[in-house]
């Protein structure tokens, strides 16, 4: 809750951070292996520091978070040669738009009321936020950012603890899909909540309306702020939902059996180039924005840090084909998006949670079936018909 003169300081911190961040991932653009000259952390605050007493309008920016912005960039560099993240890219204005600060002292933080609390930010003073949740006293860094619906969010650096394990001896299997987000082995399905039929025809209308509106305009602006409420009105709830999710799961299994999943090669677009075009480009949009709609990564990803080491992934192959009854393989075996009935034994029942049952017992029957001990020899589907 900033004043409009405390806004206008920390939107000046975000543009400055951005400014060294580009710079930074400009000079990393000109280095390749085996070329040399390519300056680190240190050698890039010397040249800040140089910058800054030169250039007058840098200089009544706040040193600390233009520093931490190419730390935070050294970081991203050591990510990317790690082989974890992606190399880092420009970062763009009204995008990517927040700051950081560290060395925070117990004074800097304070509690005004049961929901309101105050933070002293550097050359904009005592900002108020709401107090959502207690702020640990080990914490000594915080990040402000702003989104693209205009809020300002504060998150203090601090990693809470893994929840226990139950110690009960169950597991569970996850499988996630489009209709039903993620069924377990149990037999429940969840699903992740998004906007309502009336936001959703709300949404549409606005976007024709952006569509016709002058790039540049303060119409545009403000259509393109309505659609932004909009889109973060519907991942805060796909956010708490999967926050809710992953925590209830991990207090009730032992262990947790997920689909090992390539989500970003599965969401890529079908449109292909001019000399190769895709082919039902249209479809496969619709159906990558559904799976990214789900929180399927969200989920997964939320679910490995709240129960740490007790999250397993299991090759997918063939475990919606597969009874997890008798184990017969049968693509017939799917009779609708939402029904299995084994083609052997009969066995009927959900076809999302004879999934995530297969994925509990880690049935995933690979290209060259079973074990033949443990498990039945499962085939492929064209090899079993050649070899009845």
């Amino acid at each position: 809750m900033p004043s409009p003169d405390q806004e206008a300081v920390m939107r000046g911190h975000c543009a400055h951070a951005r400014y060294v961040w580009n710079l930074a991932a400009e000079q990393h653009l000109h280095w390749h292996p085996g070329r040399k000259g390519a300056p680190g952390y240190l050698e890039q605050c010397r040249q800040l520091t140089a910058a800054r007493a030169e250039y007058p309008w840098l200089a009544a920016g706040s040193q600390m978070v233009q520093q931490q912005a190419l730390r935070d960039f050294a970081q991203a560099m050591t990510n990317y040669f790690a082989g974890t993240h992606r190399r880092p890219s420009w970062r763009k204005a009204g995008r990517d738009e927040g700051f950081r600060v560290v060395a925070i002292r117990a004074g800097h933080v304070r509690r005004l009321s049961r929901k309101t609390g105050e933070l002293w930010i550097p050359k904009a003073g005592w900002v108020r936020f709401r107090w959502s949740r207690a702020v640990p006293p080990s914490a000594k860094s915080y990040r402000v950012t702003l989104d693209r619906a205009g809020r300002w969010h504060i998150a203090f650096a601090m990693i809470p603890a893994p929840i226990s394990a139950p110690g009960n001896g169950k597991v569970t299997g996850i499988d996630r899909g489009v209709a039903t987000s993620a069924a377990l082995s149990t037999g429940e399905l969840l699903h992740a909540p998004g906007l309502t039929v009336r936001e959703r025809n709300n949404l549409r209308r606005v976007e024709r309306r952006l569509a016709r509106a002058r790039r540049g305009s303060n119409r545009r602006e403000r259509v393109r702020l309505t659609i932004a409420r909009l889109r973060a009105r519907e991942r805060d709830r796909r956010k708490d939902w999967a926050e809710k999710a992953s925590t209830d799961i991990a207090r009730r299994f032992d262990l947790i059996r997920v689909e090992d999943l390539r989500i970003a090669n599965m969401t890529r677009s079908a449109q292909g180039t001019a000399q190769d075009p895709g082919r039902n480009a249209r479809a496969k949009a619709g159906l990558n924005r559904e799976i990214l709609r789900s929180g399927w990564g969200l989920l997964v990803r939320r679910l490995e840090e709240k129960a740490l080491g007790r999250v397993e992934k299991i090759s997918p192959a063939f475990t919606s084909q597969r009874c997890s009854a008798c184990g017969h393989v049968d693509p017939e075996s799917r009779k609708s998006q939402a029904r299995f009935g084994c083609t052997a034994c009969g066995f009927a029942c959900n076809a999302d949670v004879n999934a995530a049952r297969n994925i509990a017992a880690g049935h995933a029957v690979t290209a060259r079936g079973g074990d033949g001990v443990a498990r039945p020899v499962n085939r492929e589907p064209q090899l079993l018909l050649q070899s009845t």
